[in-house]
């Protein structure tokens, strides 16, 4: 008989993924210990992190593409990239495409370095996606942070959709702090407030993402 886990214990000793019965626990988790989070949930249905592909070069590409622009600024570069580099993009695919390209898509020229320069160290194994799953969370943000465009910000993010991490706040994401004021009041401190959605704090900030969509 298969052993249920309880909805606020994470195991020890390697990286835990939401799939599956895990992204059901936190859901519970966050119905029973956040009023707030638990609209949210009723609101917004199942999370979807778990449902996503494992596409971490693409995931990361687009990422570095995205930074410091709209949703909608970000999405018409990426399809003037894909015009030379087909979705989901891939390192060989993006080195074959001159940087003068990528500016030209629209690209500043510090990204365009940073995307060659990320396909560049996945092609020649410096930065292994394999190891880096294997790697608990702070060890995989510390080995994504050596890489050049890749900040924190965009580190948790690709630990929270692409690693499929349970537990990231990310403190640095403007969005996240602005749905915490606006549910929980003004003066409402994120990272004291999230203290009770551990262990799956990474679900509620796609909650609060949600919440966004038609504020």
């Amino acid at each position: 008989m298969k052993t249920k886990i309880p909805a606020t214990e994470i195991p020890a000793g390697r990286p835990v993924v939401l799939t599956g019965e895990r992204q059901r626990l936190a859901e519970q988790h966050l119905l029973k210990s956040d009023r707030v989070m638990a609209k949210l949930v009723r609101t917004h249905g199942n999370c979807k992190i778990g449902s996503r592909a494992f596409r971490p070069f693409h995931a990361l590409t687009t990422a570095i593409i995205s930074q410091q622009l709209s949703v909608k600024a970000a999405d018409t570069i990426a399809a003037r990239v894909a015009l030379h580099a087909p979705r989901p993009f891939e390192p060989a695919a993006i080195l074959a495409v001159a940087p003068e390209s990528l500016r030209a898509a629209g690209l500043s020229g510090a990204k365009a370095r940073y995307i060659h320069g990320l396909a560049q160290r996945v092609e020649d194994g410096s930065l292994n996606f394999p190891k880096i799953r294997k790697l608990h969370d702070e060890a995989a943000i510390a080995a994504l942070t050596e890489v050049p465009g890749i900040g924190r910000w965009t580190a948790e993010m690709f630990l929270i959709f692409t690693l499929k991490r349970p537990d990231i706040l990310s403190l640095g994401d403007a969005g996240l702090w602005r749905a915490v004021r606006l549910l929980y009041g003004e003066a409402a401190d994120m990272q004291v407030v999230a203290e009770r959605w551990r262990p799956y704090r990474s679900v509620a900030c796609w909650y609060l993402w949600r919440s966004l969509d038609n504020d």
